[in-house]
């Protein structure tokens, strides 16, 4: 038995989801002893139309949070390019205070351009300086005492005697705040980003023999500002297909067109106790939360399956 692995619940709501869907599994990940609901922030499927089309992250986060009481809700992530930082402290610290403090916010540089052509939004090359940027914003915003102004004037934001509110109802590191997730393969700029402004790093669909090198470089990144390297959560987010046997696993593996054998070299997939002993390998290379991809909205039975079969095992 392991411990300290916390498994979330992680989806893909562009592939073809409406908002009573995602309530549902919500609803599910929270009865069936999750630790979190989170979603992708894209507005385009991909292989796929996705019908009926796609849900807005941070409005279906609005709703969850008054539809649900225990878990976490939070993002995997969203792109700068989708909103000003301004906009998107504001919108954060909102559906923190509706959840009474759940949220959590990945942020990241974004990569899907045809998303962007589809909806008229910018997709600027070189989008690394706007990420940097927009966390010092927004975790500059929310942490600004209150009564007090907060500005900044960077290559890509000017804020101006901003009254930095709303706050979220959470703290992190004694200043109002929700955790922050920073995630990516960058060898040195991500880690160090990691570093100064998340409270935890993620690897997302890495190729498993190098997961150590980059939990390893996350550490290095919090060493060199001198943050306790035990500080930062690292997490990974790998697709989720398990069965109670071999014959449900493929039956599985076929609903979301996938080969057996490419999910099982690269996820959480299987039978429950390849699953547990995938868990626990990655507990081995540091990670304390995994991101359980799930594909098949559906099927509700797979994350019965994995809340009475493998959850049990992981301490």
């Amino acid at each position: 038995m392991m411990v300290g692995m916390e498994l979330r619940v992680f989806t893909e709501p562009q592939q073809g989801a409406t908002y009573d869907d995602l309530l549902r599994v919500a609803r599910a990940t929270e009865d069936l002893g999750f630790d979190a609901f989170f979603r992708s922030d894209h507005y385009l499927g991909m292989g796929t139309e996705g019908l009926p089309g796609p849900t807005d992250a941070w409005t279906t986060l609005a709703g969850l949070a008054r539809e649900t009481s225990r878990i976490r809700l939070g993002t995997l992530v969203s792109s700068v390019t989708y909103r000003y930082p301004g906009i998107l402290a504001i919108q954060v610290a909102q559906v923190d205070q509706m959840s009474g403090g759940r949220v959590e916010l990945g942020l990241g540089t974004g990569w899907f351009e045809a998303e962007h052509r589809a909806y008229g939004i910018p997709f600027p090359a070189k989008r690394f300086g706007l990420l940097e940027e927009q966390l010092e914003i927004v975790t500059g915003l929310w942490g600004t005492p209150v009564g007090e102004k907060y500005g900044f004037a960077g290559e890509h934001y000017t804020l101006e005697d901003s009254p930095a509110l709303p706050k979220p109802v959470q703290q992190v590191h004694g200043r109002p705040g929700v955790p922050v997730i920073v995630g990516g393969n960058g060898p040195v700029r991500t880690p160090a980003l990691a570093a100064r402004f998340a409270s935890e790093f993620n690897l997302s669909f890495p190729e498993l023999d190098t997961v150590a090198e980059k939990f390893a470089r996350a550490r290095a990144a919090c060493a060199a500002i001198d943050r306790p390297a035990d500080d930062l959560v690292l997490s990974a987010a790998l697709v989720l297909c398990v069965g109670k046997d071999e014959a449900q696993f493929r039956q599985r593996a076929e609903a979301i067109g996938r080969e057996p054998d490419e999910l099982r070299a690269h996820g959480l997939a299987g039978t429950p106790d390849e699953v547990v002993e995938r868990l626990g390998w990655l507990r081995e290379q540091g990670a304390s939360r995994a991101y359980l991809q799930v594909l098949d909205l559906a099927d509700l039975d797979h994350l019965e399956l994995v809340a009475s079969e493998v959850a049990p095992q992981l301490g």
